[in-house]
């Protein structure tokens, strides 16, 4: 079952239209009260203030959407609004896309300026707005600090949507001048997170009453008040009430929440059960022994003695076949089936357990089974008119026991990675950087077991997920959401199945904390 299946689950289950959590659902705009201070005190100090104006706040503290609506409320006869939404990196790929902004033919500072001058003359102003300027080198943020400050011939008003560490790196290129304004986002208050679930829920067609006030409060706390987290807090939420609910009709009996599709085949099935059964009784006789009674059967010697066909060695005795009740055999284990890796918890949501995957190993010895065939009851000889006297049983034959083949010897083993040692890396990396989750398992044998197998980009830690161990899988240490995506294709074609998908660091070190 693959992650798509999973998410099918969790929007069946909800009823939602698509998923309410993800980070950008278009035509999505929620604005608190709380933003539009800050909206209006942008558009204050780009008309009063010269100096650069950075939007300072933690990743998923809404930025991208302030940044949207400073352009949305621009007047668009006097401002003309360049933005470079792409992360960008060095000062040549940031001055060509100004340039392709303002068309100009030269990508460097003076020729942009001196656009900016012209457009001037024009009653036209010039916002340049850089979304995740953090990701900029020291040459890119030289070029816009020079663009900030302007020279005689024009000026634009740069504003830069970054997280925190940027401010360091500005004080340092600046030289201790006075050179950027920052405005620090502030997170949301209870209501505000209310409101922003209940906008998000309604966008997928439910209301807020499939969560309780006491786990809106438990959302607001462990998120903080960002909206990221708002996000991924809620998903996880309802993933987890949602495995309960299934937990409980599978315990308390058979739950009708399914999906239509999943309910007509459950029909068929049902519909061709019945008619078997129907047919089965309209064809059985009186005489016939009913079905899964046992029979008695005759021991060789027996047979042989009253058919007389004394001569002929009794056969190998076959073993016994066990019946549960009386007609339905004992289940057999399964061997050999695959499990494919797949993201926790939709995994879970999908109806299959992560604890069932086997990590790889050394291919056991084939064994062929032959089946028994059927044995029907016959009817029972007519009685011989005389006794017949009993003949001499034959000499027993002496029958060599089979040699089994020595098991072979399973090789050195890779040493295995606690989870100790993983958790003092995690605990060591940047909370910005992000890691791949691959997969999760009850075992930590089996998640031991991928980790030897796979190298040393490979760690696990420790979580408790519904009151239980749960050790995760996770890959690599990027430093940006995009590199992370862009590693998954070198992960093996059975890890690629579970569809990895990248996460902060921060958020990794947030779930070992609790």
């Amino acid at each position: 079952m693959t992650s798509l299946h999973a998410d099918e689950a969790f929007l069946a289950h909800y009823q939602f239209s698509h998923d309410p959590f993800t980070p950008r659902v278009p035509g999505f705009k929620f604005f608190p009260a709380q933003r539009k201070p800050v909206l209006g005190q942008l558009h204050h100090l780009a008309r009063y203030s010269q100096l650069l104006l950075a939007v300072i706040g933690p990743q998923g503290s809404g930025k991208t959407l302030l940044r949207q609506a400073l352009v949305a409320s621009t007047n668009k006869q006097a401002v003309q609004s360049v933005v470079i939404a792409q992360s960008v990196v060095g000062s040549d790929a940031l001055l060509r896309q100004i340039a392709q902004g303002l068309s100009v033919a030269n990508a460097d500072v003076r020729s942009i300026l001196a656009q900016v001058g012209q457009l001037a003359l024009t009653g036209q102003e010039v916002y340049l707005l850089i979304d995740d300027a953090d990701q900029l080198d020291d040459s890119a943020l030289k070029s816009v600090l020079a663009l900030a400050a302007g020279n005689s011939e024009g000026r634009p008003h740069v504003f830069l949507f970054a997280e925190h560490e940027l401010l360091d790196r500005l004080e340092a290129l600046s030289g201790g001048e006075e050179s950027y304004h920052a405005i620090d986002l502030q997170p949301y208050g209870e209501d505000e997170t209310r409101e922003y679930l209940a906008q998000r829920l309604e966008g997928a067609g439910q209301d807020i009453e499939v969560l309780t006030e006491e786990q809106i409060e438990d959302i607001h706390q462990r998120s903080g008040g960002w909206p990221g987290l708002i996000n991924t807090e809620a998903r996880e939420l309802l993933v987890e009430q949602m495995l309960a609910q299934r937990s409980e009709g599978r315990s308390g009996g058979f739950s009708f929440a399914l999906p239509k599709k999943h309910m007509l085949a459950l029909g068929v099935v049902v519909l061709g059960v019945a008619a078997a059964w129907l047919m089965q009784g309209r064809d059985s006789r009186p005489a016939e022994s009913p079905a899964g009674a046992s029979v008695p059967l005759q021991s060789t010697e027996a047979v042989a003695a009253g058919e007389g066909a004394a001569e002929v060695p009794a056969p190998a005795q076959k073993p016994a076949i066990e019946f549960a009740g009386n007609s339905q055999p004992l289940p057999l284990p399964l061997v050999g089936e695959s499990q494919t890796v797949i993201r926790q918890p939709l995994a879970e949501a999908a109806g299959e357990e992560l604890d069932d995957f086997e990590p790889p190993a050394s291919p056991a010895p084939s064994t062929v089974t032959t089946p028994a065939a059927p044995i029907s009851a016959a009817p029972a000889p007519a009685p011989a008119p005389a006794p017949a006297p009993a003949p001499k049983a034959p000499e027993p034959v002496a029958v060599k026991p089979p040699v089994s083949a020595p098991a072979p010897s399973p090789g050195p083993a890779k040493p295995a990675v606690s989870s100790a040692a993983s958790g003092n890396w995690y605990a060591q990396q940047p909370a910005s950087r992000f890691a791949l989750q691959v997969a999760g398992s009850r075992s930590e044998a089996n998640i031991q077991a991928l980790v030897r197998e796979g190298g040393s980009e490979y760690r696990y830690f420790k979580k408790i997920h519904q009151g239980q161990p749960l050790y995760v899988l996770t890959y690599g240490s990027f430093a940006s959401r995009d590199a992370a995506q862009a590693a998954v294709k070198s992960l093996p074609a059975k890890l690629q199945a579970g569809k990895p998908w990248p996460r902060t660091l921060g958020s990794i070190q947030q779930e070992m904390s609790r």
